[in-house]
């Protein structure tokens, strides 16, 4: 009977650590989505401050040859 009990707490311990390793897991690649997607934000960014610094230089030209 104790032999029983004790494998019992030991079946319990084992899931517990198994549920925490998944939510482990899991967690993790949340957070690696969310750093991919957060690059792929800043270069959005990145492009349209480089294409408003284009427009502005162009009509910067524009204004001088004026």
């Amino acid at each position: 009977m104790r032999t029983l009990v004790v494998v019992f707490i030991i079946a319990a311990l084992a899931g517990c650590g198994v549920e925490t390793a998944t939510t482990a897991a899991t967690g993790a690649a949340i957070k690696k989505q969310e750093l991919e997607e957060g690059k792929k934000t800043l270069e959005q960014v990145q492009q349209k401050i480089g294409q408003a610094m284009e427009q502005t230089q162009q009509r910067a030209e524009k204004n001088e040859e004026r």
